[in-house]
């Protein structure tokens, strides 16, 4: 997906690129993150989550609805190019069964200055923790159960209303 960023330096359109996936397979965020490298990009802010391994967790089962997860999600990067002048977003999601220490997401965002991508990188990862359409199961010691939301995720995400 790509589109244009109507807040551009110096009041100029300029090219946004789009990557939105979700995918079994693990990704590498030194890739991901040079594909989003251009002329007018001056910093990329990167979040990646990892599969925590505390508590016996034996493996983290990720679910979606296809398509409505995508839309979704990219809903949400129209939100935060509409909120800062940004060069391009990937947001990599994975789906199936993780192991502990295995990747699990990846946002990350380009912009011309540091504030933009942080802050950007920071409400879409707040969005994805309280309202993008992934279901989580664990398993651990034989038995699994359904991950509920927590309450210090939507509070997080109070800050951008």
């Amino acid at each position: 997906m790509s589109g244009l960023d109507p807040q551009g330096e110096g009041g100029r359109e300029c090219a946004m690129t789009t990557h939105i996936r979700i995918q079994q397979e693990d990704f590498d965020i030194n890739s991901e993150t040079k594909a989003l490298r251009s002329g007018t990009v001056g910093a990329v802010a990167t979040f990646t989550g990892i599969v925590r391994g505390d508590d016996g967790l034996a493996a983290l089962v990720l679910e979606h609805y296809p398509g409505m997860t995508e839309r979704e999600i990219a809903r949400h990067v129209d939100e935060a190019r509409s909120r800062w002048p940004l060069g391009g977003v990937t947001v990599i999601h994975r789906v199936g069964r993780l192991a502990p220490g295995d990747n699990i997401v990846l946002v990350a965002v380009a912009a011309a200055h540091r504030k933009a991508a942080f802050e950007a990188c920071e409400f879409l990862m707040d969005y994805l923790k309280t309202r993008a359409p992934f279901w989580k199961r664990e398993e651990r010691d034989g038995s699994d159960h359904w991950v509920e939301a927590k309450q210090s995720d939507d509070d997080a995400a109070k800050k951008w209303r």
